[in-house]
């Protein structure tokens, strides 16, 4: 048995989670820039280009799990910033409101699908029926990916953001102390993803909160 989606469901997969990632580190880099880091958009980062923010292995997460992925993340230099325990933990922070704004886009539009594919249904059944279907779940898995990676990056696990803002919450000592799991933090995240556990933790509030965003449309 294959643990991969049909093909149909890979294709339109494609379009909401290139979105997902790219939204996700443009808007890391884009507030690393406006706080003093030029970083981002010398390493040619702040762009819609897709193709610029995927990791391999994130993206084959994502493609299975449909809810649990990572993109290559931006490089951020806190040395150019003001306050940088602070503007790390904003710049931590933007990745994962930028999917949760998503998610609501996506949301808002599957919502009002009807309006949306009524054009097509001027042109025929077929046609709105033949375009009409993927373009919903295009739209629904955009809400699902977009909570997903939303909630998947708050987990207080380096090198996720949710461990540089809990980084930028702690005092300073016990900040300290919480970076020293940093050279660790990839192992234990991938032992936690392949073990089920992180399944286990956020799978339930990613699908309570694409639901409630969906409102039973799906």
């Amino acid at each position: 048995m294959s643990f991969l989606p049909d093909l149909h469901v890979l294709i339109v997969m494609a379009v909401p989670l290139l979105a997902a990632v790219t939204v996700h580190e443009l808007a890391h880099g884009w507030v690393a820039y406006k706080l003093g880091d030029p970083t981002a958009k010398m390493a040619g980062r702040l762009t819609l280009n897709p193709i610029k923010h995927l990791d391999l292995f994130g993206t084959l997460a994502f493609i299975i799990t449909q809810a649990i992925g990572w993109a290559k993340p931006v490089p951020v230099d806190p040395r150019n910033f003001r306050d940088p325990r602070k503007d790390m933990m904003l710049v931590a922070l933007a990745g994962p409101l930028a999917n949760f704004c998503l998610a609501v886009i996506f949301a808002i539009l599957l919502r009002n699908f009807n309006f949306i594919i009524w054009p097509l249904a001027l042109l025929g059944k077929d046609i709105a029926i033949f375009f009409g279907k993927p373009l919903f779940l295009m739209l629904a898995l955009g809400v699902q990916l977009n909570i997903g990676l939303g909630v998947f990056n708050l987990l207080p696990i380096p090198p996720l953001d949710g461990s540089k803002i809990l980084a930028g919450i702690l005092p300073r000592e016990l900040a300290y102390r919480y970076y020293r799991l940093e050279p660790y933090g990839f192992i234990i995240l991938l032992v936690l993803i392949f073990t089920g556990v992180i399944g286990k933790i956020i799978l339930p509030a990613v699908l309570f909160l694409s639901d409630f965003l969906k409102g039973g449309v799906l």
